[in-house]
């Protein structure tokens, strides 16, 4: 049997929100080795708030290339994590961390798990957007794992008003994406690019929240806590 190749855009905010968090992680390694008799992973690293803080360091400085910069040190932490990650898990990144598809691909014939952060400089883009880009190129399911539940109508961080979307139409999702004006280092579910991506190339999409069961639960077609996003 031919395995499935599933993407993940696992949240910087998961791997180091202040500290590694060991107890999530262990978790993480066991469900996916648990499944990877089924699945062949690529997992996309986000920079969290180590790149946020790298970001605003160079908030006050008076450059033009500022944000060109900003998104440059994003980028290099989301490789960082992703080297850590491959650590984590017990393999040797002598061959470094993937910086393109095709050493995705390459790795993905010997590896069951393969870690890699934002693959290159694009304007206006998070490792979500390099997530879906993956997803595309092997016409894989694509799922964000990130520190909320799921979707919601607003931050549920700052409002306790905020509403659980459970599933919601890739157009509709376009839209709320659209609202939020991008910034490196930005924080939300999915950010434009990547909301676009999976749109155009209708990718079925998953939102979940850091309970590590809704992730064993979506990868066994059980049912889940959480967003779906498709047609």
């Amino acid at each position: 049997m031919k395995k499935k190749v599933m993407i993940i855009s696992l949240g910087g905010s998961l791997i180091i929100p202040d500290k590694i968090n060991i107890e999530f992680l262990n978790k993480l390694k066991k469900i996916l080795l648990k499944n990877k008799r089924k699945y062949k992973f690529v997992l996309v690293c986000g920079g969290g708030k180590t790149a946020r803080t790298y970001i605003a360091g160079l908030g006050e400085q008076k450059s033009k290339q500022k944000q060109y910069f900003q998104s440059l040190l994003g980028i290099s932490t989301t490789r960082l994590n992703a080297r850590f990650m491959t650590y984590f898990f017990g393999e040797d990144a002598h061959q470094g961390i993937p910086h393109d598809m095709n050493t995705i691909k390459h790795l993905l014939r010997n590896h069951n798990i393969v870690f890699c952060g934002a693959l290159r400089y694009a304007k206006n883009q998070t490792s979500d957007s390099t997530s879906a880009k993956v997803a595309n190129y092997f016409k894989s399911s694509f799922i964000n794992l990130t520190n909320v539940k799921g979707l919601y109508d607003k931050n549920p961080k700052k409002f306790r008003t905020a509403k659980f979307i459970p599933e919601i139409s890739h157009k509709d999702f376009l839209k709320m994406a659209k609202k939020i004006e991008f910034k490196p280092g930005q924080h939300f579910v999915l950010d434009q690019k990547a909301a676009k991506i999976i749109k155009n190339y209708n990718i079925k999409t998953y939102i979940l929240g850091p309970d590590l069961k809704q992730l064993n639960n979506v990868l066994n077609n059980k049912h889940f806590i959480g967003t779906l996003i498709s047609q």
